[in-house]
């Protein structure tokens, strides 16, 4: 005798372990640090889920701040100068601007370039991409955690229930897919997974051959 089975609805506690199984991915495609803050404060922030309106302005502060983060940090990058040290900056359309050159004679750094290789720290196209997509995928991977949801959807029904926990599933596949499409060379701020590019000093022109 066939029995036909109701479809159980999903529990808010198994919603919570799937998003955060897969937000845990998603982590790994974001700078560490933003990653960390946003885990650090947003369970003080959303009061473990039971917000008032002030924990909802505290909540979308701490989102907003993040994202920001992400979309920036695709605009650094790093590398070692001429002088062997560890320099960090962000691209701009005419080159690259320096952290931390205390002792830089222009205030950006640009003497610890040869001219011929600034061109190669200026923004382009690509790390636009990577900005949109890091920002999309916080955004994904906020939402992702429980006490956001329960702050903001606490009266979520099974469709959003199930957008929410696949949400960042294929957040995660299409971020992966773009950043294999559109590789970047930089070693941003929070992303160490590559040594930084080291400036080779300028060659001087060899001496003429003795006839």
């Amino acid at each position: 005798m066939n029995t036909c089975r109701l479809s159980m609805p999903i529990s808010s506690s198994k919603l919570g372990q799937r998003s955060q199984v897969a937000a845990a991915n998603l982590a790994n495609l974001l700078p560490t640090g933003t990653v960390l803050a946003a885990e650090s404060l947003i369970p003080s922030f959303t009061n473990n889920g039971e917000c008032t309106l002030a924990n909802e302005y505290l909540t979308l502060g701490i989102i907003v701040c993040c994202s920001l983060g992400c979309f920036l940090s695709s605009f650094t990058d790093s590398f070692i100068g001429k002088d062997g040290k560890m320099y960090y900056g962000i691209a701009t359309w005419n080159g690259f601007r320096v952290f931390n050159d205390t002792d830089s004679t222009d205030g950006a750094g640009e003497e610890e370039f040869n001219k011929e290789q600034l061109a190669a720290f200026r923004i382009t196209f690509i790390d636009f991409v990577h900005a949109f997509t890091s920002l999309t995928v916080f955004l994904v991977f906020a939402l992702s955690n429980s006490n956001v949801q329960n702050c903001f959807f606490p009266k979520a029904g099974a469709n959003e229930k199930a957008l929410i926990m696949n949400l960042p599933l294929g957040a995660g596949f299409l971020a992966s897919f773009l950043f294999m499409l559109f590789p970047t060379k930089r070693r941003g701020i929070g992303y160490a997974d590559t040594a930084p590019v080291k400036v080779e000093p300028k060659k001087e022109g060899t001496s003429k051959e003795s006839a």
